[in-house]
This record gives structure tokens, sequence and C-alpha cells, in this order.
């Protein structure tokens, strides 16, 4: 987990703090917004575009991540899905992720909406090899 997503001593950031950063911050063409249950309301994670700068210029990220309690549901592919089509009518003709080569959830998600593994990776010695992938809009 990256330092930044990580909760400190004292339990923050909670997941409310979490919710309520995404849901106040404003959209532009790239940004996570937050997922939420149509039927409970509840905050189960994000999913949007961001521009880490390890892609080509003007293609950003798709980037999600759920709460362990709502895997294999759906949810992230559902929420794929819908980031893919704002990415499309913002402009955007091409999009790429990162997954860890051990991540086959998250794969299998990237996958089913359409991205492809590219020969790129990253190995990291403690964490393992980052997969790079891409897809056309």
């Amino acid at each position: 987990m990256p330092p930044h997503r990580r909760i400190d001593t004292d339990g923050h950031p909670t997941v409310a703090e979490l919710a309520d950063s995404i849901r106040t911050h404003k959209v532009w063409s790239t940004g996570l917004l937050a997922v939420e249950r149509k039927a409970s309301g509840d905050v189960i994670g994000y999913c949007g575009l961001v521009d880490s700068g390890r892609g080509a210029a003007g293609e950003p990220e798709l980037a999600f991540e759920l709460l362990r309690r709502v895997w294999c549901q759906g949810y992230a592919t559902e929420a794929s899905l819908a980031v893919l089509d704002w990415a499309r009518s913002s402009g955007y003709e091409r999009l790429w992720a990162t997954v860890w080569d051990w991540n086959t959830a998250s794969r299998r998600v990237l996958a089913k909406v359409g991205f492809t593994e590219t020969e790129r990776k990253e190995v990291d010695a403690v964490r393992g090899t980052t997969l790079f992938t891409t897809r056309r809009l």
C-alpha cells in the first residue's frame, strides 16, 4: 500500500475522510471518483483517471481500488467501464493502467474492460513486477 493511503497511528484517514475528500474535489478530465453502491449509498472505493507521469503525455492512467469486503462482485468492472465512457467523452484516445503481476483479480478486470498487457514492466525486489497495459478508446 502506498504511504499516502496508509492509516496513521491515530486512525486517519478514515474511510469517511477519504470519501469526503473524493466527493469534495472538483472533477476535471482526470481525477478519482468515489465508488458508491446505489442501494446503500456507502462508499466502497475509488475509480478514475490519474496523471501519474509514468505514461505517454496526454494519456492518463486508469486507477481503481475497492474495499476488500466488496471484491469479486463486479464493482471494479462496472466502475472502470463508467470511467472509460467518461474518458472517451473527454476526448482521450488511449489510456493505460498498471497492475502488479501477482494481482490476478485486477488483471482480470483490466482484461474484461479491454486493456492489453504490453512488454513494459518495472521490477521491484520487494513488491514484485508492475505490468503496463493499454487500451484504445
